[in-house]
């Protein structure tokens, strides 16, 4: 491929879509499609639900980023259908029509945290500050393990993983799922239900760049991205082994006392 990698990132007016332009456009030619317009790269100013926008804007890409949600309302069942599994489907359309050899796809740790709301779970524990670690006997949990969500919002991230998946099989275009932990404004916990799942800025960026830059031959990933945290409950081995993603942040260099639940 001459030149950088040509990369449209839905969403690219939010927090992550900053980050990586930020610090990722020596890599890669980024341009965007979100409601706000940002400044200094190519973008389309379109909601993620009009599908002709998505259409013009993957058109010549490489890869597609996909961050664009509803991120508002979680529970709003019509504005997750309408932005999150709506929107998600005209992604992946575009995408393929367009030939874009990849979709980077990010998910969410709510697709299994409702592994934290049965009675006495041990990672329901550990996000109230009741452990500090799991018990003896407890496992963490990975991509492997059926999933669990804990709101609409998990609902829908499993719909575009899924569609993902299927997208992948029927036309070959391969597909990276990212199932991110907690990225702050702030850059550190701000609850203390963030400790177990808290994901440093620069850990999140790294993601990104190992899942754009992963070698040609996966076809359809899940990786899980949470920091090196002592309460953490997901496995990250996996996108440690497949990638090479080196995590260096940690929610435990923030005093836990000093936040609310």
């Amino acid at each position: 491929m001459a030149g950088k990698p040509k990369v449209l990132i839905t969403g690219a007016s939010g927090l992550i879509g900053g980050l990586v332009i930020r610090d990722l456009s020596d890599r890669y030619e980024f341009s965007g499609l979100s409601r706000r317009v940002v400044p200094g790269i190519a973008h389309t100013q379109a909601e993620i639900t009009d599908p002709v926008a998505i259409r013009k804007a993957a058109a010549g890409m490489d890869m597609l980023l996909h961050l664009a949600a509803e991120t508002q309302d979680y529970d709003d069942w019509d504005k997750v259908m309408t932005n999150t599994i709506g929107g998600t489907l005209n992604m992946f359309r575009a995408a393929q029509e367009a030939g874009v050899k990849r979709v980077v796809f990010m998910s969410t740790g709510s697709t299994m945290c409702g592994y934290e709301l049965y009675e006495g779970s041990p990672y329901g524990a550990l996000a109230a500050n009741e452990l500090t670690g799991l018990p003896p006997g407890e496992k963490m949990l990975s991509y492997l393990d059926p999933p669990r969500p804990d709101s609409f919002y998990g609902v829908g991230k499993l719909f575009g993983e899924n569609t993902g998946r299927l997208f992948s099989d029927r036309y070959g275009m391969s597909v990276i799922c990212i199932r991110l932990g907690a990225v702050l404004a702030s850059d550190k916990p701000e609850l203390i239900r963030h400790y177990p799942g808290y994901l440093a800025q620069a850990d999140a960026v790294q993601m990104v760049d190992k899942c754009l830059s992963a070698p040609d031959a996966i076809r359809f990933d899940i990786f899980d991205a949470i920091s090196e945290n002592k309460r953490r409950w997901r496995d990250t081995s996996h996108a440690k082994d497949v990638i090479g993603w080196r995590p260096t942040g940690s929610a435990d260099n923030y005093d836990i006392t000093l936040l609310e639940a």
